[in-house]
This record gives structure tokens, C-alpha cells and sequence, in this order.
């Protein structure tokens, strides 16, 4: 989900900068040389420098700090290599653009490029109804499947029909890479002697240990119920074993809910929350007002995504840091939820598609993942080589997110498995923690959503 929402600050020679990147051919990875102009019969054109001047409209929910910065200089400097193309940006939040993408899709004036979520619920059910277009053949002449890990094309790919989640045609392409982990203020940690936990347990008995200093160990805004799917996944991964989440968290045949490690892991939230680990009134809080609280002090731990280190570093600086839910006795290694940010995809009703393949290899080309880093987001490719150039908690997360991907387990965020889970499962969760139902009656509510999609 991301909300998946999804990034530190960047101060690029403004005009210097942005016309050496303009001056910068898509590469996608693999060097494209195919050049055309016409671009409405049918072929896949790479070179739109001639095409008719047009309007490509964009939605996006790039909105938070270096989210918009990468955007909005990206966008500065396709439109200055391609002046017969002007951008008209329509950018909102996370959740308005969930409530209203759908509606736009079968508009008159349907956008060309959205970013789509690439849950069943959004990214499963464009593709049901064929209001995005499949990407493989920009993809060969792009070299996306080159330049992308097919773990993360993944993420966005399905079968025509949309019965199978990951695998079959690549849908969208994102830009960054993502993973839930645990921000921490250092001058909390230090006043009460603790230091980064190395194990599960050690973190667990450390929420304890805070909460006994008359602390609040966790805060969370989960109004919105999708927040507290995110705290549920790196839970789960502590108690689960890693390749069945990924059947469930898919919607694939095969799996199940009523597990011992999914029973056990509701457990342990519903403790937690019954403990008073979290921040009074957390179920009716905001999410953004939440996360600003904390950094303004309030509270020692957040559990939340990668997007949020740029806003909180500008607020925070040098005293908020990062890491990843520590190994665990289940999976052995660091499990937690993560993948990529929300893929952008072309629409059934794109003027012109080839405009749009060019403005998503632009978003996504080496260049791109530079200017994605510096503006403290996590590129989805070839992170570890910009983690380095980094400092404080952008650096911390960069060095997480290579490590989860090459050494540790990660996990789909739960909310892709069916079309209605993001609100199935994030009410199921505000009933576990306020325990108006058992962890046993919860994984029986999560399997008869589950057993009812797979059949």
C-alpha cells in the first residue's frame, strides 16, 4: 500500500543542473537506439523529440518533502529536453488520490500517467477492466527487465485477467524502493540508557523497559487503518514464516491465515497495545499528525516506512535514525514489509503512449535513481551505490533497504492480497488492539476474507 505514501534535501545549480540532466537520454539501463516520430500508429517510438506538441497530464501523490522535490525537478527536466512536451501535474495525497483515480479512469479527461497502487484493490482492478495499458514491450525497448531485479517488477506484474499477482505482464514501473522499519530518537534512547536492539526480543522487552520510565515506547495515527497494517507487518514477520506471508500477501492459491505464527503475532500486538505501548488514543489519531508529533518528542519508536525520512530528518536532523525490525527466531533474518513505492503506469486513454513510456524511463533511468538519492529517497535500483553519499537517517535507511533485499526477507504489504483487504484487514486491526476480538477470532476473519477471494 503506501501509502505507501510516499522522500532530505537537495540543492542542485538549479538551471546548470537541470539542463545537464535534460541533456540526458532515457536509459532505462539499456541504451535504447530506435528513434521515430510517428507516434499514434501503433509502434513503440523512443525518440519523442519531434512528435506534435501536446499536454501530458500526470497524477501523482509525490506531496511530502523530497517526494516533491525529485519530482518536480525530474519534471523540470524532461520538459526542457522535450519542449513540445508540457507537463500538467495533478498531485495529491495518498488517500485522495486512491478515492478518486477510479472515477477519473472512465473521465472524458482520464489522465495519461497515474501512479497506481499496486494492490489488487487499485492496480488488480485497472487491469481487470483494461484502463491501463500492459508495458512489455516499452519494457524491451526500454530495457527495463534488464535494468529491473524480477522481484520487483513483480510487484506490479499480473496476469491479463488479473487472476494472478505477480507474474505476467509488468503493469507499471516505479521509482523507489521501500521497507517498514523502526525511527527512533537518539536523545530518547541515550536518557534511558538503551541502545539499538540486535534481536527481536531484545526489542520487545526495550518497549517494556521505556514504558516503565513513564515513556511512551510507540506512537501511531491509525484513523486511516492502513497505518496499522504497517505495524502489523513487521509483527507478523517475527512470528511467521516468511514464504507463507508471501502466498496470503498476494491473494495467491495455496496459503493461510489460521496459522500458530499468525495467532501468535496477534497476540503480540494485542499485547502491546493492552500494555499501553502506544500513544493514548492512537486507533482515532491522524497519521501525519502523528508522525510530526514524534518529531517534536513525543515518543521513542515509529514504526513506519522509508518515506518518511526526508520530513522527519528536516525536522529531527542528526537526532532520528533508522533500522530495520531485527532478526527474529522464526525467519532468522530481518523480515518486514516493504517492496517499491506506488508504480506509475500509462492509461487506456493516453493521448499518446509512447509520450508516456518516454516519461516513465525519464523517471526511472540512471539518472533519475541519482537525483532520487540525492533528494533522500530510496532509488529502487542500485541503492548501495548511493548509500555511501549519504549521511544520518538517509543513510541508514538506504543501507537497510540493500540489506533487506539481498540478505533479509521482504514481505508484500498485506493490504494487496484482494481488492477489499485494505479495509478488511485495517478494521480487523483496529478491533484487535482496542480487543473487541480475540487473536484466534481475528486470523478467522482474515481467512474467511482470504478462502473467499482464492476459493
Amino acid at each position: 500500500m503506501d501509502p505507501k505514501i510516499r522522500k532530505g534535501l537537495l540543492t542542485i545549480g538549479a538551471v546548470g543542473a537541470l539542463i545537464t540532466l535534460a541533456a540526458c537520454a532515457p536509459s532505462g539501463g539499456g541504451g535504447v537506439t530506435q528513434s521515430n516520430t510517428g507516434s499514434q500508429s501503433g509502434e513503440i517510438v523512443t525518440d519523442i523529440a519531434n512528435v506534435p506538441e501536446q499536454t501530458l497530464t500526470v497524477w501523482d501523490q509525490e506531496i511530502r518533502g523530497g517526494q516533491n522535490e525529485q519530482i518536480e525537478k525530474l519534471n523540470a527536466a524532461f520538459m526542457e529536453k522535450y519542449p513540445n512536451i508540457t507537463i500538467n501535474r495533478v498531485s495529491q495525497s495518498f488517500d485522495d488520490l486512491e478515492a478518486t483515480l477510479r472515477l477519473a479512469l472512465t473521465s472524458d479527461d482520464a489522465p495519461d500517467v497515474v501512479q497506481a497502487n499496486n494492490s489488487r484493490a487499485i492496480m488488480g482492478q485497472f487491469v481487470s477492466a483494461k484502463q491501463i495499458l500492459c508495458l512489455d514491450d516499452w519494457a524491451e525497448a526500454y530495457g527495463w527487465n534488464e535494468a529491473y531485479p524480477e522481484s520487483i517488477l513483480a510487484f506490479s506484474s499480473y496476469s491479463e485477467d488479473a487472476q494472478d499477482f505477480g507474474e505476467g505482464c509488468v503493469y507499471g514501473l516505479p521509482q523507489v524502493g521501500e521497507a517498514v522499519g523502526v525511527y527512533y530518537s537518539k536523545k530518547h534512547l541515550e536518557e534511558l540508557g538503551l541502545e539499538i536492539p540486535q534481536t527481536w526480543e531484545d526489542f520487545v522487552a526495550q518497549l517494556e523497559t521505556i514504558k516503565a520510565a513513564g515513556k511512551t515506547p510507540l506512537v501511531l495515527g491509525n484513523v486511516e487503518k492502513w497505518p496499522g497494517i504497517h505495524v502489523w507487518g513487521p509483527v507478523q514477520g517475527a512470528y511467521e514464516k516468511a514464504a507463507d506471508i508471501r502466498v496470503i500477501g498476494f491473494g495467491n492459491p495455496g496459503g493461510s491465515w489460521d496459522t500458530e505464527g499468525n495467532t501468535a503475532a496477534a497476540s503480540e500486538l494485542q499485547r502491546w497495545a493492552q500494555a499501553g505501548y502506544f500513544n493514548e488514543g492512537f486507533n482515532g489519531a491522524d497519521y501525519d499528525t502523528v508522525w510530526q508529533e514524534f518529531a517534536k518528542g513525543e515518543g521513542a519508536y515509529l514504526i513506519g516506512g522509508s518515506w518518511l525520512g526526508p520530513d522527519l530528518e528536516a525536522s529531527m536532523g542528526e537526532d532520528v535514525g533508522f533500522f530495520l525490525p531485527p532478526a527474529n527466531s522464526v525467519n532468522k533474518v530481518v523480515a518486514t514489509t516493504g517492496g517499491t513505492g506506488l508504480p506509475f503506469a500509462i492509461t487506456s486513454a493516453a493521448k499518446d503512449p509512447n509520450v508516456a513510456a518516454a516519461y516513465i524511463d525519464f523517471l526511472t533511468n540512471d539518472d533519475a535513481m541519482k537525483v532520487l538519492a540525492e533528494t533522500g529517497n530510496i532509488p529502487v535500483r542500485n541503492a548501495s551505490e548511493f548509500a555511501s553519499e549519504q549521511s544520518g537517517v538517509i543513510a541508514d535507511i538506504m543501507n537497510g533497504f540493500t540489506d533487506l533485499t539481498t540478505e533479509g526477507d521482504l514481505l508484500p504489504y498485506m493490504d494487496y492480497a484482494t481488492p477489499t483487504m485494505g479495509d478488511d484487514l485495517g478494521a480487523a486491526l483496529q478491533e484487535l488492539m482496542e480487543a473487541r476480538i480475540t487473536p484466534e477470532e481475528f486470523v478467522q476473519q482474515m481467512e474467511g476474507y482470504y478462502t473467499a477471494f482464492v476459493g
